[in-house]
């Protein structure tokens, strides 16, 4: 086999193109503020509603205190930051697009969540903890969607979302059991 041969058969230099350290600390630093200001958001809608209607609703004797859901969701955002900067490192080996709209639907369906279920339940009723649960539905299926996508590009960015697809279900079961006590 010539040199000319051999140089023909390797990929071009540009094919497997390096980030440097500094951008791809930039992205993590943005996903991390990306997830951290759709967590503020839900604490906002939260505080103002959890000592008012939601500390008098009737909820199951598995309702775990109120003090456990900012540290939980707080490790679950800076692990869905975390896997989407996993996966956005891979770009230049795989098309990552798919996975990265997947994790985007999910996260603008969680934003959508917290406000729907805490802040529309005094003007709406039990129809607005409803429509909260029909979107948690649909954020527990894009969420799942996501890991799947994420799965193929970085098993490690897949894992940390398994906690987090774990939080959903029983978030959801919550979200449908306080709706059924409303009515």
């Amino acid at each position: 086999m010539s040199t000319d041969s051999a140089a023909a058969d390797a990929p071009p230099a540009h094919s497997r193109r390096e980030t440097h350290p500094a951008v791809s600390t930039l992205v993590l630093l943005g996903s991390v503020m990306l997830t951290s200001t759709v967590g503020m958001g839900g604490a906002i809608a939260t505080m103002r509603n959890v000592s008012g209607w939601y500390a008098l609703a009737d909820k199951p004797a598995w309702t775990p205190p109120d003090i456990v859901f900012a540290p939980v969701w707080t490790a679950l955002y800076l692990a869905m930051a975390v896997a989407a900067w996993l996966v956005w490192r891979r770009r230049h080996e795989v098309d990552v697009r798919s996975a990265i709209a997947a994790y985007l639907v999910q996260l603008a369906l969680n934003a959508a969540w917290t406000p729907v279920f805490f802040a529309l339940y005094p003007a709406w009723g039990a129809a607005a903890l409803w429509l909260a649960f029909a979107i948690i539905v649909a954020l527990f299926g894009t969420a799942m969607f996501t890991a799947l996508r994420f799965w193929p590009v970085s098993r490690p960015a897949s894992v940390l979302l398994w906690p987090y697809l774990g939080w959903l279900v029983f978030a959801a079961g919550l979200n449908a059991t306080v709706a059924a006590y409303a009515g």
